[in-house]
C-alpha cells in the first residue's frame, strides 16, 4: 500500500493560514488587505519582507513556525500594509533604518498580542514587544529608541532586531501610478472590509476604526457654515438668536436647515499630499456627507488642473455610496485656481464648496462665486484669504 505524504509546502501553509485568518470573525474586516499584492516564498529571505504591497516569506522560516505563529507573521505583514508604514514613515527610515523598522514592529506587535488572548495568532520568538510603547505611534516609538541610542541606531535596544525586513527602497521604486493605485486599493479594502464586518456582526479591529474616524466635528462646522452661508430654515439653534424677538428681550432660536443643497467637494491630490493625508481626506469626505446631508455632491480631484469629476445623488449614484465608489486621481502641482476656473467653465451651480487640502498652494486662494469652506491638514500656517477654514492636525 502506497504511503501518502500529507505534509504541506510552505506555499500551501501560507495560503491555508491566510484563509484561516480571513474566516476568523475578529479579522473579517482585514480580508481585502490580506489578499492585496503578491505573496510568495523565497529561498533568500531569512524571515519575511514587504514593500507595503507585496510580501515575501523565507521558506526555512515558515517551515520553523507553528500554525499560530505563522498566522501571527501573516498578520504582522498585513498590518504593515494596512498602516502604509513604508510610505508614511519613510522620513524615519532616512534618519535611521534600523530604528524605523523596530518602531513600526513594536506598534503592530502589541496590537496582534492584544487581539489574540486565545492564542489564535502568536508572534514568533524574538518579536519586539514592549509595554512602554502602548498607545504610541511609530514616530513616538522611533524618537524614544533613537534618543536611547544617542542617535546612533538601534544596536543596544532591548529586544533585538525587527521581526522582518522592510523594503523601503522597493516601496520608493514603485511608479507614481503604482503608488496611487496602492493607496486607492488599501483605502477601498479598509472601507469595504469594515462594511462587510458590520453586515456580519463582526468586530472591526481598533486600528482600522481609527483609520475610518474623521478628525473634524463636522456637525459644529456645519451649524456655523450653514447659518452664515447656506439657505434653509428647518431646525433651531441658539448659536444665532432670532432677531425678531430680541427687541422685546426675548431670546429665541433661529432656524437652520438640516440639509444643504448640492455641495461641491474639491480634494487636493497634488504631489504634496501624502498617501496618508488622502486617506484622511476621504474619511472627512464621509463625515461631511453624513452631517451636512447635501441634496447632491459634485466631487472634484485636483492639483494643477482638475483630473477627476464625479457626481452623486439620485437612484443611480446615491451619496451614501460615495466613499466606496469614488476613484481618486493624482493631479501634479497645486493651484486651486484650476477648481475656480472649472466651476465657471462648466457652469456648476453648487450651493457651497468644501476644499480639502494641505494648504501648500503654488498661487493664491482663488476667486470663488460660491461660499467656500477650507479643511486644511497639517499646516497651521495656512490662512485662506477667502472663505472660512478649519485646521486639522494629525
Amino acid at each position: 500500500m502506497l504511503a501518502i505524504n500529507l505534509q504541506l509546502t510552505a506555499e500551501q501553509r501560507i495560503q491555508r493560514e491566510t484563509i484561516a485568518i480571513m474566516n476568523n470573525r475578529r479579522y473579517i474586516a482585514l480580508a481585502g488587505v490580506l489578499i492585496m499584492g503578491k505573496s510568495e516564498i523565497s529561498e533568500d529571505i531569512p524571515t519575511a519582507c514587504t514593500n507595503g504591497r507585496d510580501v515575501k516569506y523565507g521558506r526555512a522560516f515558515v517551515e520553523s513556525l507553528t500554525d499560530a505563529e505563522l498566522r501571527g507573521l501573516i498578520l504582522h505583514e498585513c498590518k504593515h500594509k494596512l498602516y502604509r508604514h513604508l510610505t508614511t514613515w519613510r522620513s524615519l527610515w532616512q534618519i535611521d533604518a534600523k530604528c524605523a523598522n523596530m518602531a513600526c514592529d513594536y506598534v503592530i506587535n502589541l496590537e496582534i498580542k492584544d487581539e489574540n488572548p486565545d492564542g489564535f495568532a502568536q508572534l514568533p520568538d524574538g518579536a519586539l514587544i514592549d509595554e512602554r510603547f502602548r498607545g504610541k505611534n511609530s514616530k513616538e516609538v522611533f524618537d524614544i529608541i533613537y534618543e536611547e541610542q544617542g542617535g546612533e541606531g538601534g544596536d543596544g535596544v532591548e529586544g533585538g532586531d525587527s521581526l522582518d525586513e522592510h523594503d523601503w527602497e522597493g516601496a520608493q521604486e514603485m511608479s507614481d501610478a503604482e503608488k496611487r493605485q496602492l493607496e486607492q486599493d488599501i483605502d477601498s479594502a479598509i472601507r469595504q472590509g469594515a462594511l462587510t464586518a458590520g453586515k456580519m456582526g463582526a468586530n472591526v479591529p481598533r486600528g482600522m476604526q481609527e483609520l475610518l474616524q474623521p478628525q473634524v466635528d463636522w456637525r459644529e462646522v456645519r451649524d456655523e457654515f450653514v447659518i452664515t452661508t447656506c439657505a434653509g430654515k428647518e431646525y433651531s439653534t441658539y448659536n444665532r438668536p432670532n432677531r425678531r424677538f430680541m427687541s422685546a428681550g426675548i431670546y429665541m432660536a433661529s432656524a437652520v436647515s438640516e440639509q444643504v443643497g448640492e455641495l461641491l467637494i474639491a480634494i487636493d491630490t497634488s504631489g504634496s499630499v501624502s498617501d496618508t493625508q488622502l486617506a484622511v481626506f476621504l474619511s472627512e469626505l464621509k463625515a461631511i456627507c453624513d452631517t451636512m446631508n447635501p441634496s447632491g455632491v459634485r466631487l472634484l480631484y485636483w492639483g494643477h488642473e482638475v483630473v477627476g469629476d464625479e457626481k452623486y445623488g439620485g437612484m443611480d449614484t446615491p451619496i451614501d455610496q460615495l466613499v466606496t465608489s469614488t476613484k481618486p486621481q493624482g493631479g501634479g502641482g497645486t493651484d486651486v485656481n484650476c477648481v475656480c476656473n472649472y466651476i465657471r467653465e462648466n457652469n456648476i451651480k453648487a450651493e457651497a464648496v468644501v476644499v480639502l487640502t494641505d494648504g501648500h498652494l503654488a498661487g493664491d486662494w482663488g476667486t470663488w462665486t460660491q461660499p467656500v469652506l477650507w479643511c486644511i491638514l497639517n499646516n497651521k500656517n495656512a490662512r485662506p484669504s477667502v472663505g472660512k477654514y478649519v485646521n486639522v492636525t494629525l
